[in-house]
């Protein structure tokens, strides 16, 4: 059987087309394959150089402002109060725009990347929350803890100090723990930004109508958390058949399982150590929620529920088994009104 082919005609020496050649059309083939992949990895050595000159400014970017914002702290002159909480004032913005930088930036960022630059900027919130604490003092709150049988309403407690508050960074916080079967509820007047710690909690319903610094959720089962919008991050760990419902700037999640995860979060959410772990978009509201979005610098808009980073599961290309998203017929999207009689 005579080969497929198609003529191609040859010029001479004298530039005198004359002669007809059959090329077959496996050679043909087998050129325009080799055409198309050396224009698939000019592409490709394109796109990895703009990414890499990408990756270069952000960092040296990122470097400098970081820098600035650290000279700024160190430098700030705390015997004069007025002064060093404006400067304060200024470094909360600056640090704010940098987390945008960072959120904007994370397309092309490797996890490397982004790591480093998170764990970055939670040590310049730590390094502000600490000036801050030094030129503002924050009221002192105790944990309030109920005991297994109480009444379902929470009553007014005495307030202690509670040594436990210096596992999450040395600073007075506020919270519940070591509860079981109980309502517990923080209005915003006793958040006030401060650091909130839930800690070995079983079988509660928890609301924070406020807008806390941080939220630390630790040793938690059987429980449902409903908490306003967190102006840094949120800190999951030892978490069993729960719901979390809030919004933050950062999520990130440990040796958590068998959890549902309501989220608004402005950055990405990542997990580690965990399994059967659900996301949905936050869907709680209550009375001022809009006001503490504005307090806490949360962009309403801006929700990137689904960017769950498993730090477990590298495999490109190839979604983590870890988690999954919430189906729409499954979500809640009208929580059970909790508050005081």
């Amino acid at each position: 059987m005579a080969a497929l082919g198609v003529e191609v005609n040859v010029a001479n020496d004298d530039g005198e087309t004359n002669t007809a050649v059959n090329v077959p059309e496996s050679v043909l083939r087998r050129d325009q394959a080799r055409l198309e992949e050396a224009e698939r990895r000019r592409n490709v050595k394109e796109s990895q150089t703009v990414k890499e000159e990408k990756s270069d400014f952000f960092t040296s970017t990122f470097n400098a402002e970081k820098t600035g914002v650290e000279e700024m702290l160190s430098s700030s002159n705390l015997s004069d109060r007025d002064k060093a909480a404006k400067t304060l004032e200024e470094v909360t913005v600056r640090i704010q725009q940098l987390q945008k930088f960072l959120n904007d930036s994370m397309l092309f960022l490797t996890q490397y990347e982004i790591r480093q630059a998170q764990a970055s900027m939670q040590k310049l919130q730590s390094s502000l929350d600490e000036k801050r604490d030094l030129v503002l003092p924050k009221k002192k709150f105790a944990f309030r803890s109920r005991n297994a049988g109480a009444s379902k309403q929470p009553e007014p407690s005495k307030q202690t100090t509670d040594k436990s508050a210096s596992d999450v960074g040395g600073g007075t916080v506020c919270g519940f723990s070591n509860a079981e079967n109980q309502v517990l509820i923080m209005q915003a007047e006793e958040i006030q930004q401060q650091d909130v710690l839930l800690s070995h909690l079983t079988n509660c319903k928890v609301r924070l109508y406020g807008c806390p610094s941080t939220l630390h959720i630790k040793n938690i089962r059987s429980c449902e958390i409903l908490c306003g919008p967190v102006s840094s991050s949120v800190f999951v760990d030892q978490c069993t058949d729960s719901t979390l419902v809030f919004p933050c700037q950062q999520l990130r999640t440990h040796n958590t399982t068998a959890t549902q995860i309501y989220v608004h979060v402005t950055s990405r959410a990542i997990i580690e150590d965990c399994r059967e772990v659900r996301f949905a978009p936050f869907t709680w509201t209550y009375p001022g929620i809009h006001d503490h979005f504005k307090v806490a610098g949360l962009d309403p808009d801006r929700n990137n529920w689904t960017d769950v980073d498993d730090f477990n599961w590298l495999a490109a290309g190839t979604p983590s088994p870890n988690w999954t998203v919430i189906p729409e017929i499954e979500r809640i999207s009208s929580w059970d009104f909790v508050g005081p009689s």
